[in-house]
């Protein structure tokens, strides 16, 4: 599909409508803290994944409720002092998958921790091995509307709170330097890069790709492709909600975790994009409160943006960052 959102000058001036509530730290700080409540228990168990380049380790933390999330940490294989931290979130659907498909960051010379998303893995990649066990009102098949009556169910708490002890697990190796810790990840795993560095303070980076969960209140009634088309047959069924929707999604909106973000930002935005459409992309880029920041745009892309292009960029612009 040729452009069909906000012409490239109105994207650099977009801010969203999404109305941020005004318990909005307080959620999230009685959040983090009822999970914190749960002691940690990041254990580290060694693989043997006939790799001979790096060092793989099935990672297991108690997450939101105390309830175990998995993760892989891949070390170059002669690592010996603690190494710049790479922690990564995937896509919708996906899982942790296999140890093999994760390669490029340690082969930078970093620590790289991947997130195994609780509930999903069934949709593409090697996989995934966190159930979710939280139960939910009733909502429309996928993740984007379970537990949409109230902030408190909504399913995407459970995953950001599993993404802020993801990093707390990644960074209690040995081999890791908390210091030089970045988030990232693309589409659903950039949205969640996005909590993560609107919830952690001191990271050294955060780089998410054309992420999902921006701009709700735009993003819903403006494309029609799944994930975001979730939401809207759920309203077609569940009439009269949507104020009620909207409110528990504006907990979620990456646009207010941007405006607390306080890491330098690499962002990326396709302008075909019709799964994350770019206005919502800027969207959150335009609230990024951290002055060093930077948006990859691709002129002529659908949701798989830059690609290996942007792989590329986000290895140059880390080497500068962390």
């Amino acid at each position: 599909m040729a452009l069909f959102d906000l012409p490239p000058g109105e994207l650099r001036a977009h801010r969203s409508t999404s109305v941020e509530p005004d318990d909005f730290d307080a959620f999230w700080s009685k959040t983090l803290q009822e999970a914190r409540e749960h002691d940690l228990d990041a254990r580290f168990v060694p693989v043997d994944t006939g790799l001979a380049t790096v060092r793989v380790y099935d990672v297991t933390f108690a997450g939101f409720g105390g309830h175990p999330v998995k993760g892989w940490l891949t070390l170059p294989a002669a690592a010996t002092g603690p190494l710049p931290l790479v922690v990564e979130f995937v896509g919708y659907g996906g899982g942790r998958g296999l140890p093999h498909e994760h390669l490029l960051w340690a082969s930078s010379g970093r620590a790289h921790f991947v997130m195994d998303t609780r509930g999903q893995g069934s949709a593409w990649g090697g996989g995934g091995h966190t159930p979710d066990p939280v139960g939910a009102a009733p909502a429309q098949p996928g993740f984007l509307t379970r537990g949409i009556d109230a902030p408190e169910h909504y399913y995407y708490r459970r995953v950001f709170t599993d993404a802020v002890r993801a990093v707390e697990a990644a960074r209690s190796h040995p081999l890791a330097d908390a210091a030089r810790t970045a988030a990232l990840g693309t589409s659903q795993g950039g949205g969640i890069a996005l909590a993560v560095g609107g919830l952690v303070p001191d990271l050294a980076a955060v780089a998410p790709d054309v992420p999902f969960l921006c701009d709700f209140p735009r993003a819903v009634t403006l494309t029609d492709r799944h994930p975001y088309r979730e939401i809207g047959l759920y309203l077609r069924t569940h009439r009269g909600h949507r104020e009620v929707a909207l409110r528990t999604l504006s907990y979620f909106d990456g646009v207010h975790f941007a405006a607390r973000g306080r890491a330098p930002a690499l962002f990326s935005a396709a302008l075909e994009d019709q799964t994350c459409p770019p206005s919502t992309v800027f969207a959150a880029f335009n609230a990024w409160a951290h002055d060093d920041k930077a948006i990859e745009v691709y002129e002529f892309n659908d949701h798989e943006g830059g690609g290996p292009y942007q792989e590329a960029a986000r290895l140059r612009w880390l080497g500068a960052h962390a």
